[in-house]
C-alpha cells in the first residue's frame, strides 16, 4: 500500500515540475533535455555544433529560450499529401492547364 502512495505522489511531483518548466521562458540544460526529450550527448552535440539556438550568458552554463525551441523543433514542416496535390492543382489552374 505505501508503494503505492509513493509512486502516485512521484507522479504528482514530476507533473508539478513539468508544469513549472512550461511557465518558464528560459530553460536550463537539463531541462532543455527533458523538454525536447534529448539525450544529454545529443543536446552538447547540437549546442557545440551551433545547430540548436542557446545562450551562454558566462561561457559555462548554456541556457535556451523555450520559444525558440519550439519553433526549432516546427522548422522543415513536411507538407501532407493532400496540400501537395491542392498546390499542384492550384498551379495548374493559375497557369491556364486546367480549367475547372
Amino acid at each position: 500500500m505505501d508503494s503505492v502512495i509513493l509512486k502516485k505522489l512521484e507522479s504528482i511531483e514530476q507533473m508539478l515540475t513539468e508544469q513549472n518548466m512550461l511557465k518558464k521562458e528560459v530553460i536550463n540544460f537539463n531541462e532543455a533535455c527533458k523538454y525536447l526529450e534529448f539525450s544529454e550527448s545529443h543536446l552538447y552535440k547540437l549546442t557545440s555544433s551551433n545547430l540548436i539556438p542557446h545562450y551562454k550568458p558566462n561561457g559555462k552554463k548554456i541556457y535556451f529560450n523555450r520559444k525558440e525551441l519550439d519553433t526549432w523543433l516546427l522548422r522543415n514542416r513536411i507538407s501532407s499529401k493532400d496540400e501537395i496535390d491542392q498546390r499542384a492543382a492550384d498551379y495548374l489552374v493559375k497557369k491556364g492547364r486546367i480549367t475547372l
